[in-house]
């Protein structure tokens, strides 16, 4: 199994010309960060967790030529807003896309969407099969997954484990009992916007005691800042066995 890094950004705080912050003007294509998604690559066939904003560009940069599912952790716009671009796949693959997602994600996106779920289905609309994520483990195609419940802020999101990998963004807060779905993992991603203190998303300082409470061997940061910081600057200041992730970075698993 491949796990690929599609984005590690957010929009808190998204680069922009008129910021002129070091991150912005870095040359380093490892600051250059798009919104947080990933792709697993298995024999269960290509599956991603959330359509960004930026999802087509991270389709057409990755090669992806089939799209088997795609798992929802949550339904701000950040996480959602390119789901339109599936319709790329439903013509080339003459099938539906099957989304999984809480009943509360399909609510959003059902409200977003709209028009991919009326009664009249207009030519090319994404052609897109809602399906829950339930309180317990599934597979998908045969591909095994845990879903933990993290919290961002007051907003429950749905993490991921497959096999020894777990996926979490967006969270500032796990329960005991959702943090012993992570542990015995071998390579953990956690969300660390940034290091000064934030409403509903961990730190840098935050996520690092978690990857050590845990006791993960590895542990990446997504979902970066700007406000962060350099890629190479925060590198140096890792403890060993934690790291910066980065767009287009692959990890066999």
């Amino acid at each position: 199994m491949k796990v690929t890094f599609l984005g590690t950004g957010t929009s808190q705080g998204v680069p922009v010309i008129a910021c002129g912050c070091e991150v912005c003007a870095s040359i380093d294509k490892k600051d250059k960060r798009l919104r947080s998604s990933i792709l697993i690559t298995a024999p269960a066939g290509n599956i991603v967790v959330d359509t960004t904003p930026d999802f087509r560009y991270q389709m057409l940069r990755e090669k992806v030529g089939h799209l088997e599912a795609v798992l929802i952790t949550h339904s701000h716009k950040d996480h959602i807003a390119g789901m339109d671009d599936i319709r790329a796949f439903n013509y080339f693959q003459r099938s539906a896309i099957n989304i999984y997602a809480t009943e509360f994600s399909q609510t959003v996106i059902k409200r977003e969407f709209a028009y991919a779920f009326s009664d009249f289905k207009y030519p090319g609309i994404p052609e897109i099969n809602l399906r829950n994520i339930p309180g317990e483990p599934f597979d998908i195609n045969g591909l095994p997954v845990t879903p933990i419940q993290v919290m961002h802020h007051k907003m429950p999101v749905m993490g991921f484990r497959v096999h020894d990998f777990t996926y979490i963004t967006d969270a500032n807060y796990i329960a005991p009992e959702e943090k012993d779905k992570i542990r015995g993992s071998k390579i953990l991603v956690l969300n660390a916007l940034r290091k000064e203190k934030h409403i509903s998303h961990f730190t840098l300082e935050e996520a690092i005691e978690l990857g050590r409470e845990l006791e993960i061997p590895q542990v990446y940061f997504t979902h970066i800042s700007h406000q962060l910081g350099l890629h190479e600057e925060v590198s140096k200041e890792l403890p060993a066995g934690m790291a910066l992730a980065y767009d287009g970075l692959s990890l066999e698993i």
